[in-house]
């Protein structure tokens, strides 16, 4: 189906003719109209799928044809993480160009000044806003914030918002929305949590379900069976094959996984007095700090990243060519996720794992999803 097939004005058409938007995704396909219609929605959708245009585009439809009232809040999208509300607030400077609609981006890692900013946006009202829950919850909780005209809840990523542990933040957050809305809900997997949830925020809700994603076939999958301390050895030699450690011309980028915040601090420094030019991301960092590291990383001027999942989804930078797995994901979508980062555009790219004997039967796992042995 094309974008113009959609019940969607003209306006929206234009944006996403200058943005080479064409042709729907699946996940646009069959979600776009159930929006429209007026559908609670539980959405099964791997990043990479379009899922963002899956349900901003019939919002912006819907906000367009008027009846919500001004200077409040009429959409709240919720999402685990700053980098995704940074992406999405981007995706929807794209598709609004040529509407009169008003938006506001809320997150923390930031000082007191971008604080205020954020509670006057909410406070004047605009026709969407983007959160992350633990800063909106405490804008909800200290200042004039009035939710209760929110027309659409969309919960983005549902299942990394549960694991990260925002379940009760989301709740209290709906505790302050009117009982009538449309909510629209797209997880990757399904979990006891989000099913929990799903029951409790979605009504009569249609279901689209797109088979989970498997890895792109520009990828090869390798893994390494080892112990734990041959990990940093092997690193530093299957690095140094792919990346040059003074010069940042010519060679490949790169991203490190590691399992937590405190391993990947551990793993950059190591890294760092081995003399190894690398840079880290991971919730503890500062917002300009991690923001400033990703556009580093986007235009070249670093070439390996260590990072904890909070980069597996998120970040669109099309020319990675390795992704490392220092420890394999609880998850094995995270997985899928995580060696996503290469081989994008229909590049070429490696997705390396190490693996150590406690950790091989998560490898089962990925195996089982992936329907093949790497």
């Amino acid at each position: 189906m094309f974008f113009d097939e959609l019940d969607i004005n003209d306006d929206l058409l234009d944006a996403l003719d200058i943005m080479n938007f064409v042709e729907c995704t699946p996940i646009q396909e069959r979600a776009i109209p159930l929006v429209l219609e007026g559908h609670d929605l539980l959405a099964s959708a791997q990043t990479g799928t379009g899922k963002t245009a899956a349900y901003l585009l019939p919002v912006l439809e819907l906000l367009s044809r008027g009846g919500s009232p001004e200077n409040k809040v009429n959409a709240l999208v919720l999402v685990p993480t700053r980098e995704l509300a940074q992406q999405v607030d981007q995706l929807l400077a794209g598709f609004a160009y040529y509407q009169d609609t008003t938006w506001i981006a809320i997150y923390g890692g930031n000082d007191g000044v971008a604080f205020a900013q954020q509670q006057r946006a909410l406070e004047q009202g605009g026709d969407i806003a983007i959160a992350t829950p633990g800063r909106l919850l405490s804008l909800l909780r200290h200042c004039k914030v009035d939710l209760s005209h929110v027309d659409f809840l969309i919960l983005d990523e549902a299942d990394r918002m549960l694991d990260i542990g925002f379940y009760d933040d989301i709740m209290e957050i709906i505790s302050y929305l009117p009982k009538e809305r449309q909510t629209l809900m797209f997880s990757a997997t399904f979990p006891t949590e989000v099913e929990k949830l799903a029951r409790q925020v979605l009504h009569n809700s249609a279901e689209v379900k797109i088979a989970v994603s498997k890895p792109a076939e520009g990828i090869t999958q390798s893994v390494y069976i080892l112990h734990e301390e041959q990990k940093l050895p092997l690193l530093l030699q299957i690095t140094g094959n792919r990346v040059q450690i003074t010069d940042n011309s010519q060679f490949s980028k790169g991203i490190i996984f590691a399992s937590s915040k405190e391993k990947v601090r551990d793993l950059y420094y190591s890294l760092r007095r081995l003399g190894v030019k690398v840079a880290q991301i991971h919730s503890d960092l500062e917002n300009v700090e991690r923001t400033q590291t990703l556009l580093d990383f986007k235009n070249n001027k670093i070439k390996l990243l260590v990072a904890t999942d909070v980069v597996s989804r998120g970040i669109d930078i099309d020319d990675i060519q390795f992704v490392v797995n220092y420890d394999v994901p609880a998850q094995p979508e995270d997985y899928v996720h995580r060696i996503g980062r290469t081989a994008r555009a229909g590049a070429l790219g490696e997705g390396i794992t190490f693996v150590t004997p406690k950790d091989k039967p998560r490898l089962d796992k990925i195996e089982k999803l992936l329907e093949k042995t790497i």
